[in-house]
């Protein structure tokens, strides 16, 4: 039997992801990227235990390609600087295996592509169209035409595929926010705590990279499309006088690399994340606000579930299966994390003075152990599914 292809079409952590989970189960993978080159500039992920779990499925070590550091603690603080809710690594580690692990997303995504065959992805081969995905799939690209057994489309938030399979979805929603990201270098200095700081429509976080780094965010209710044109004046001006180190790593900015993207998930569940032999993962199946860190983790998830699933698919018949139980894996899990985003999002993102103070209060009165148990179904939930029967040879 000839060897069996799969086409990915994009290039992002959840699509490469899959590329090496397939690859490494004896597939030809090509993987459609509509970017002429690697991203070099970029923001960073923290991969929870979930996610790590997930990669030790597949036998890929991220603390390898991105860096062994981890952040000692997280948590919440208050823009006077006074912790609201604090979760050590150590603790993390104890309950889920793992401690998290801060890494920046271009490294990632080059150690991924570094796992597989050389030419296996392809930049500057936009995906114009994927034909059949009931039949025979075809993947046409501005680079040339893919014939697959399986097409996984890792195409990200605003996924053109999925706008054409499911045209009467109604899309993302803008969540009010926008936000603001970039990457600081090393300083020489001590690396700052990990934490989110919430003040009243506006956030600030800091998470110190395994490579040394640090990564920073802000985030603010405005109106969408919302672009001041001088952004270190507007940062200065929302939290410049927020706490140390707020103010000193807000000097450190270099404007030109700082990524502002509006804050969007999908308005309503997808009804399944395949058809035929195409399958959605990641943004593109099931885009969520990143409140709790979960849409890269959940792009992994999303990945080694439909490899494990595809592993013993040797049919059309036995694909189309995979993928239907690929569905009945996923779809639940991920919507769950995404309402529980968006309701994370609402409270993080509170303007009322006195609902802003009630929030805070409600968080630093809640015990940590708790708090912690909270997250199980979060960060302990990832769990392979059994694969489904493959069809009976023929004779």
């Amino acid at each position: 039997m000839s060897q069996r292809h799969a086409v990915v079409v994009g290039a992002g952590i959840g699509g490469l992801t899959a590329a090496v989970a397939l690859h490494r189960r004896g597939w030809r993978v090509t993987v459609c990227e509509r970017a002429p080159e690697p991203q070099a500039a970029g923001a960073g992920i923290v991969l929870a235990p979930n996610a790590l779990h997930a990669f030790e499925v597949i036998g890929f070590d991220a603390r390898t390609a991105a860096g062994r550091a981890v952040p000692a603690a997280l948590g919440l603080r208050r823009r006077d600087g006074r912790w609201l809710s604090r979760a050590d690594s150590t603790a993390i580690a104890a309950r889920y295996g793992v401690p998290p692990l801060a890494v920046f997303r271009p490294s990632l995504a080059a150690g991924l592509t570094a796992a597989l065959p050389a030419g296996t992805v392809h930049h500057g081969a936009a995906v114009d169209s994927v034909e059949d995905p009931d039949g025979s799939p075809v993947v046409r690209t501005s680079a040339g035409e893919f014939e697959a057994d399986v097409v996984l489309a890792a195409d990200g938030i605003h996924s053109p595929t999925r706008r054409r399979f499911f045209p009467d979805h109604p899309g993302l929603r803008y969540s009010g926010e926008t936000a603001w990201r970039t990457v600081l270098p090393a300083s020489g200095t001590r690396l700052p705590e990990a934490a989110e700081t919430w003040g009243r429509g506006e956030r600030f976080g800091i998470v110190p990279l395994a490579d040394g780094r640090v990564y920073v965010y802000a985030t603010a209710v405005v109106p969408e499309g919302y672009r001041p044109a001088d952004v270190r004046t507007e940062l200065l001006r929302r939290y410049g006088t927020w706490h140390d180190p707020i103010p000193a790593l807000l000097e450190r900015i270099d404007p030109a690399a700082v990524l502002r993207h509006d804050l969007y998930d999908l308005a309503a569940p997808l009804p399944r994340h395949h058809r035929g032999r195409l399958a959605w993962l990641g943004d593109a199946a099931h885009a969520m606000t990143p409140n709790l860190g979960q849409g890269g983790c959940q792009a992994v998830e999303d990945a080694v579930v439909v490899a494990h699933l595809l592993d013993g698919a040797r049919t059309p018949a036995d694909v189309s299966a995979a993928l239907a139980a690929y569905s009945a894996a996923r779809c639940a899990r991920t919507d769950a994390i995404r309402i529980r985003a968006h309701r994370a999002g609402r409270m993080a993102a509170l303007r009322n003075p006195l609902a802003a103070a009630v929030r805070d209060l409600a968080v630093r009165a809640a015990p940590a152990g708790p708090a912690l148990r909270a997250m199980d179904g979060l960060l302990g939930g990832f769990v392979l599914p059994p694969r489904p029967r493959p069809a009976p040879a023929e004779a």
